[in-house]
């Protein structure tokens, strides 16, 4: 069996702890590609699969974007375009979709989970009108499924007195890469901010990615 994992730098796994790493280790017979990107945002996206197409026909498929369309509009710094309202992030996200499905017998749309550990925050309502999008989207496809993390996320985040810690400085991200690799000093960092499921409030401690993994592992489960 062969999955591919399309996304961004959640996806990649760095910053913080890789979820697709602890995938693996789960199905050491499947092949899985990892096709995340940093920074990437839907437009990004689509213009990487027009200008590279995915090189292999998939069994399965894991779509897992839109973090960035709301995360990168709070940094100094944009590295990919964005889209300017929510009609152009649904028909470039359809148009996706569409050209995913040409590689994949499959498709799983992974909602994005949130942006910032605090729940009632600005950037999490903005989430909240992507993930339905997305919700709305994968509905229209027979053989495209949805994993909901954005609830999942919201339920587990409602249960902890969360930070509101949300890094925005680039600079610092680029930090936290270079100099937290190891998942125990990813732990610890996390701990001294006051977070529960991330680094920095986007990308993923340990609890956060074997959360992840476990229900990208469900879905596989189901589906093969």
């Amino acid at each position: 069996m062969r999955v591919g994992l399309v996304g961004d730098i959640l996806t990649e796994g760095r910053p913080g702890v890789s979820f697709a790493k602890i995938l693996q280790e789960y199905y050491p017979h499947i092949t899985f590609d990892n096709l995340g990107k940093p920074g990437e945002t839907i437009k990004s996206l689509h213009e990487r699969l027009i200008k590279t197409p995915i090189a292999f026909d998939y069994d399965l498929i894991f779509l897992w974007i839109g973090v960035n369309d709301v995360y990168s509009k709070l940094l100094s710094v944009q590295a990919q375009p964005v889209t300017k309202d929510l009609d152009e992030f649904r028909e470039v996200f359809q148009k996706v979709v569409e050209i995913v499905l040409h590689f994949a017998k499959q498709v799983v749309i992974v909602s994005p989970a949130f942006a910032g550990e605090n729940v009632n925050s600005t950037p999490n309502s903005d989430l909240k009108d992507l993930h339905e999008t997305i919700q709305s989207i994968s509905s229209n496809y027979p053989q495209v499924h949805l994993l909901d993390l954005y609830t999942l996320f919201k339920k587990h985040l409602g249960q902890v007195k969360g930070s509101g810690y949300l890094n925005t400085n680039v600079l610092r991200v680029m930090v936290d890469t270079l100099f937290y690799k190891n998942p125990k000093r990813i732990d610890r960092l996390s701990m001294k901010r006051g977070l529960h499921f991330t680094l920095d409030g986007i990308h993923f401690n340990s609890k956060g990615a074997k959360l992840v993994a476990e229900e990208y592992a469900k879905m596989i489960d189901r589906l093969s």
